[in-house]
Parts: C-alpha cells; sequence; structure tokens
C-alpha cells in the first residue's frame, strides 16, 4: 500500500515541500512506499520552488478512502483537510501549529508537533543521518520550506534551531539564502494573475473566534501597495466569499515582510470591532497597520477577540 502525504488545503511552500520531503524519506530510507499529495493549487511562492529545484508537481487530490494509508503533515486541524479525513488509515501527524482536536484514528499512531517554525525542519531532526543521502532537490526543499515560514528569519515563530538548519542545508547546497529568499518572496508578490476571491482563500485558515467562523487570510509579499490598491474590490468580495465558504467574516492581513508589518483590511464595524479588541489599535478608516505583526500563527489567532 502507497502512503499518501499531504499538508493542508491552500498549500503554501511548507504545505507543498513537506509531503515531498517525508515521501522520499519514507520511500527510500524506511522501505514504506509513500506518494506526495497536495489538497489544492500550490501558490505562486511554492510553484518557484518547486520549479527552482526542478521538482515535479504532486497530484491534486480532493479527499481520501477508508482504504488510504496517510500521512498528515503541517496542520491537524480537520476544517484543512480532507472531508473523509477520518474515515482515512491516518499513520502519523508531523505538525508545528497549535493542538486543534476532532481528528480520529483507527489505533495509535506518531504525533510529532513541536514548536518550531517550520514542518521542514521537525523533519530534518526526525530524519536524523539518513538526510546526508538525500537528493539536492530534497534539500533544497526543505531550505526553501524554511525560509518561507520564518520569512527569511523575520518572523517571531523563527528559533534559533530552524535558523541553524537553514544555514547549515544552505551551505551544503552552496546556496546564498539572501538571494534565494528574495526570489521566492518576489513569486509570492506577484498576484496579478489572481481573482479576488483566489486572493482571499489563497493562504488562509479556518477558526471560530468569539462565536464567529472565520477565515482568517493573510498574504505575505515584499510589494504591498500591489495588493492594496485592490482593497476596495477585495473587500467588496469578503462577503461573497465568506457565504461560499460558511464564514461569517473573512480578516485579510496583507503582511509587509521588509517594513514587518501587516495591514488588515476593515469593511465593516464587526472587523473594526475585532481590531481594536484584539491589537489595542484606533481604526479611523478602511485599513488599519499593524507594527511588528508577521505571524498568523504566534501573534494574530492568539489575539483574536471580540
Amino acid at each position: 500500500m502507497t502512503t499518501l502525504v499531504f499538508g493542508h488545503k491552500s498549500p503554501d511552500t511548507d504545505s507543498t515541500g513537506s509531503p515531498i520531503i517525508w515521501a522520499w524519506y519514507l520511500s527510500h530510507t524506511q522501505n514504506t512506499p509513500a506518494k506526495p499529495v497536495l489538497l489544492g493549487e500550490p501558490n505562486t511562492e511554492a510553484a518557484f520552488v518547486l520549479r527552482h529545484w526542478n521538482l515535479p508537481k504532486p497530484e491534486i487530490i480532493s479527499d481520501v478512502t477508508a482504504d488510504d494509508r496517510v500521512v498528515i503533515v503541517d496542520t491537524n486541524n480537520p476544517a484543512e483537510l480532507p472531508p473523509s479525513i477520518n474515515d482515512a488509515k491516518i499513520a502519523a501527524i508531523i505538525d508545528h501549529h497549535l493542538l486543534v482536536g476532532g481528528l480520529k484514528t483507527k489505533g495509535p499512531i506518531d504525533i510529532t508537533i513541536r514548536s518550531l517554525a517550520c514542518t521542514a525542519t521537525i523533519m530534518h531532526d526526525l530524519m536524523g543521518d539518513a538526510l546526508a543521502s538525500a537528493p539536492r532537490e530534497i534539500k533544497g526543499a526543505m531550505l526553501s520550506c524554511i525560509l518561507s515560514d520564518t520569512l527569511e528569519f523575520r518572523s517571531p515563530t523563527t528559533t534559533a534551531h530552524d535558523r541553524a538548519v537553514a544555514e547549515k542545508l544552505a551551505a551544503d547546497l552552496g546556496v546564498n539564502i539572501a538571494d534565494l529568499a528574495t526570489a521566492m518572496f518576489e513569486a509570492k508578490s506577484d498576484v496579478s494573475a489572481f481573482s479576488d476571491a483566489d486572493l482571499l482563500r489563497m493562504d488562509s485558515k479556518e477558526y471560530t473566534v468569539a462565536g464567529k467562523e472565520l477565515r482568517v487570510s493573510v498574504l505575505e509579499t515584499t510589494a504591498p501597495k500591489i495588493v492594496l490598491d485592490r482593497k476596495a474590490s477585495l473587500m467588496a468580495s469578503m462577503e461573497a466569499v465568506a457565504k461560499e465558504d460558511g464564514a461569517d467574516q473573512v480578516l485579510l492581513f496583507v503582511v509587509d515582510i521588509l517594513r514587518e508589518e501587516a495591514t488588515l483590511l476593515v469593511p465593516n464595524d464587526l472587523v473594526k470591532q475585532m481590531a481594536e479588541a484584539s491589537f489595542g489599535c484606533t481604526v479611523t478608516g478602511d485599513t488599519v497597520v499593524l507594527p511588528g505583526i508577521m505571524s498568523r500563527k504566534k501573534q494574530i489567532i492568539p489575539a483574536l477577540k471580540l
């Protein structure tokens, strides 16, 4: 039986690269045939990483069956996983997010959740000496995942260990970290081909806060003006996206990677109240700048309240 390895819906670089890394590890060092798959189209940065390291784009699947053996990476949230995930044979979970609950397994499994910035960093540790035999593209995917999730070490989620692993991989590969990160962030910032609805869903996660079902979207960019110039149409699209996705509200945070701040779009009183209650700011228009806010996991989700 081939094990399917996948991350969350709306796959970013970590949820695209980590399944590839772990499927290689299982197949080539653990005698466990495995296949990386995705739960949606990779974002522009993840697509760049696949091209840069000459990695084929994994197959995209919409659901799993009771016959499927799976490993879940970069999430443990059922809302971000296939509808039938609890029917599948879950073999393992490797993640760096808060424990959500709701997954049900058919027996004991291996679960690794560590407070590191990136799933790929955890995989580096779990693989140990086996990583030495990994091909260049697997090590490259691992480095790219870490640079993405840490925003080249700018994110407050970054640990000394994440940075040390990235620097070790870069030295091994002969890669300049700044050059690779710049190319990745430029790819991430090119959103011209995406509709408003695509942008609102591109890097988003579902959460319930104060009884409100939220789609919390983050766009990390080195060119925030490109996104903010579309704020009127983006805010106009929020109601339709929320309705289609069964949410009460979409929150969109535009993270300026270089200035290390986020701009929250404020389309209505609900978002205004939530912004002021959560971040101690005063909202006077249809946007509010939040200095130092860069991480959804560490700074946005824990702060959200009404």
